[in-house]
């Protein structure tokens, strides 16, 4: 994963938990790294093993902190970094999930050797949609579920959603109904 991911866990543990919990997070996780370049590639076990460690020294769930940083990756760090983005995305909600497919087109003009995940939209209806989610990264169901949940925030628009399939239980993709 890019560097981008890795800085904005930093700033999420920072921001609420303050410095000296970013450093624990770092001891923890083993990682070496003083700084992240956001445009450049890590491997995704650094990530992985930041979340493991947020989990471990917040004691919450890693499906919690996943939620939470899903959030807040799309609160701040994607408001604040690629605002004009997610204005090109659509003038609301519904529009920007029919969108979704198309959004990593873009991200990857910026980050060209990015590996994104690809979302697919079916059963659009007024009020509703499910977006499915394929990605070669296993264990990312809630923090795209806290991208949804930002994303609802994003709009001010109170979303239901629901986990219709899983890679947890044997299907090859994620698959969210979300209603509003």
């Amino acid at each position: 994963m890019y560097g981008i991911i890795n800085k904005s866990m930093e700033e999420l543990v920072k921001s609420n938990f303050g410095e000296a919990k970013w450093h624990d997070v770092l001891q923890l996780s083993d990682i070496k790294i003083d700084y992240f370049v956001s445009n450049e590639p890590y491997d995704d076990e650094i990530t992985y093993k930041i979340a493991i460690a947020i989990s471990e020294i917040m004691q919450m769930p890693l499906q919690n902190v996943l939620f939470v940083f899903g959030e807040w990756w799309i609160l701040k760090t994607t408001k604040e970094k690629y605002g004009g983005l997610l204005k090109a995305g659509g003038e609301n909600l519904k529009e920007f999930l029919i969108n979704l497919p198309l959004f990593h087109n873009h991200i990857m003009l910026m980050y060209p050797k990015l590996t994104p995940p690809e979302f697919k939209v079916s059963d659009i209806q007024d009020n509703s949609i499910h977006i499915h989610y394929f990605s070669k990264r296993v264990g990312l169901q809630e923090f795209v579920h806290g991208l949804l949940s930002g994303l609802g925030k994003l709009y001010d628009v109170e979303i239901n959603i629901q986990v219709l399939a899983s890679r947890d239980n044997n299907n090859d993709h994620e698959i969210f109904s979300i209603s509003w």
